[in-house]
């Protein structure tokens, strides 16, 4: 027999869809069943894929769903194609033969099922003479969702197939439903994410207005920090992270005393000590959360003190083991505070900042943040030269 794939024949009688009226052929009760046409416009579309290995059997069904309202009904006679119909457009429904050769259904259903997402409910309905315990059985466990023994009637082909695709269509209407309540969530998290670090990027400024007389050091050391992480390779989230990260790696100033923030002169030991607290400080004002700014905020918060050689504070961490965001702003944090006027110093020339910076290379900086940094001051002055 040769296979073929074809549009369900469609009906000479009319093009709207009729009540289906037929009795019963296997029962002596000679009341007739009475299937209201499908009216309703998702459900006469739906996607219906017929495989059965009669031609006849596919006429026939064929006919009865286009009676009943479904304009988009394809029928086939090759298991093949029916797989191919699954994978390529999937539909809404499968009518499916079990016993055909060359492949039987159950390796057709089988297949549909490793085909269909696992959040997806794309419902099958298997016809078959053969109704015994096991082959039941074990088509509901390849994931049949329905049965039609032939000789089937019409009406139970139509009240099946509906069933099925209402419930098709409502798992839909489900799915998108939670999408668009997932979608909402996630715009809610992230409208609260922004402002959590907004308040941070307050309190930060707020800070700030203690001891920066151009209340913009925070701003230009996320600027400087995003450029020398750009500069060093990193991917462009990163980039961005710490760009917003950055500012508030002073944070816990907030919670040092004015007479040793503002003081003018040098810091005794005890006041030196209560001012390097600023970095536990703001660490646990930034610790707890799960938004990537805040994690790395909190991160150089803690670390923008350490130092490459290990004498820093408040872990003398020494190297790599300072993570790479900490040691990023610690070179643009020594840049930009040098550059300005401090209650307790004035403002450094730059050419002995850069200086500075090439002599605690190795020793207060990564190298590689130091020599990634004098390349972008380069190229800022050629770019300034040019113009």
């Amino acid at each position: 027999m040769d296979h073929a794939l074809t549009p369900a024949p469609r009906l000479a009688l009319t093009d709207q869809p009729v009540a289906s009226t037929i009795s019963a052929p296997r029962s002596s009760d000679r009341r007739q069943v009475k299937v209201a046409p499908v009216f309703d416009d998702a459900l006469r579309q739906s996607k219906v894929v017929v495989l059965d290995d009669d031609p006849a059997v596919i006429r026939l069904l064929g006919r009865i769903l286009e009676r009943g309202g479904y304009k988009n009904v394809v029928t086939t006679t090759s298991p093949h194609e029916a797989i191919a119909l699954c994978t390529v457009d999937e539909p809404d429904l499968v009518v499916l033969d079990l016993h055909m050769p060359d492949m039987d259904g159950f390796s057709v259903l089988e297949r549909i099922r490793e085909l269909t997402p696992p959040d997806t409910y794309l419902p099958v309905l298997v016809v078959t003479g053969d109704m015994s315990p096991w082959t039941r059985q074990r088509a509901l466990s390849s994931g049949a969702n329905d049965f039609l023994t032939k000789p089937f009637d019409t009406p139970e082909v139509l009240l099946r197939v509906r069933n099925l695709l209402e419930t098709r269509h409502m798992h839909r209407k489900l799915a998108e439903q939670n999408e668009q309540l997932e979608k909402a969530v996630r715009q809610r998290t992230a409208e609260l994410d922004e402002a959590r670090v907004e308040i941070l990027e307050r309190l930060a400024k707020a800070a700030e207005y203690r001891d920066d007389g151009t209340r913009r050091h925070t701003e230009r050391v996320g600027i400087y920090a995003a450029r020398l992480a750009r500069a060093l390779g990193l991917d462009e989230t990163t980039v961005q992270t710490i760009r917003r990260a950055a500012p508030l790696h002073d944070l816990g100033k907030i919670g040092i005393p004015d007479y040793i923030l503002l003081k003018p002169g040098p810091l005794t030991a005890e006041e030196a000590a209560v001012m390097r607290t600023h970095t536990t400080i703001g660490a646990q004002i930034l610790s707890g959360s799960r938004v990537p700014t805040l994690v790395m905020a909190a991160e150089i918060a803690l670390h923008h003190h350490e130092r490459w050689d290990g004498t820093g504070y408040p872990h003398g961490l020494a190297g790599e083991d300072i993570p790479l965001a900490a040691r990023i702003v610690a070179v643009a944090d020594f840049y930009d505070a040098l550059s300005h006027d401090r209650p307790y110093r004035r403002a450094w020339p730059v050419h002995d900042i850069l200086a500075e910076l090439r002599r605690q290379a190795g020793r207060q900086f990564d190298p590689d943040v130091v020599a990634a940094f004098l390349d972008l001051i380069d190229h800022q002055r050629a770019l300034v030269a040019a113009s």
